[in-house]
């Protein structure tokens, strides 16, 4: 169980995990039931359960569908997937006068650069991207936008700008300010829980617990 301690990087020992106390819940009969918390640190349960966390998820997951929607309805004005216009306007955004190569775009979206590279070759095919080598180096590419994508993004705007206005309209400069700095730890910690996910799903991780649940029987 150390392992997956280390590798969350926290400091509680995996196995409280699974013993914290469960938390009461009602049936639609109003019958008391036991339910074992979702998560365990103390931060994530300012009533002593999971209930603001699970509201916290549930409302982060409703919030990233419409986000994915507005997304998605830019990509269909320019005629491209929801994903590709994310992956031009990052290009826009970060060529300079020079261009920008795969390895910026996919650090920068927090994707793989084959990934990237897929969505890039179909932006190139649409007419939207300019792709040529760097002269420093060879193996790599760099990226710009079209002046066909320039024009296409500029009229964007007209409807961009009050569609994002409106996806953050509830919020104040500083409450703004606090969430946009909070999204990149975010997403690190996103990577954290992915890798953990991995560990504990494993073919071999389950084995090993089998066995070691097992001989703690015999």
């Amino acid at each position: 169980m150390g392992r997956v301690a280390n590798l969350y990087n926290r400091r509680i020992p995996y196995h409280k995990v699974l013993s914290r106390p469960a938390s009461l819940g009602r049936t639609s009969r109003g019958a008391v039931t036991l339910r074992r918390a979702t998560v365990s640190k103390s931060e994530l349960m300012p009533k002593g359960d999971d209930e603001v966390f699970r509201t916290f998820i549930h409302d982060f997951l409703a919030f990233s569908a419409r986000v994915d929607q507005c997304r998605a309805g830019f990509g269909d004005c320019l005629g491209i997937s929801g994903i590709a216009y994310t992956t031009l306007i990052s290009i826009a955004h970060l060529q300079g006068e020079e261009g920008v190569g795969v390895s910026r775009i996919a650090e920068h979206l927090h994707l793989s650069g084959a990934f990237v590279t897929i969505e890039v070759s179909k932006l190139v095919k649409a007419g939207l991207v300019h792709k040529r080598a760097n002269q420093e180096d060879r193996r790599r590419v760099l990226l710009t936008v079209t002046p066909k994508a320039r024009k296409l993004l500029e009229q964007l705007v007209e409807i961009q700008a009050p569609v994002n206005d409106a996806l953050f309209d509830c919020l104040s400069a500083s409450e703004f300010r606090q969430l946009a700095s909070m999204m990149a730890r975010l997403v690190a910690c996103g990577d954290k829980a992915v890798t953990l996910m991995s560990f504990l799903t494993a073919p071999s991780t389950q084995a090993g617990e089998s066995t070691r649940k097992m001989s703690r029987r015999r």
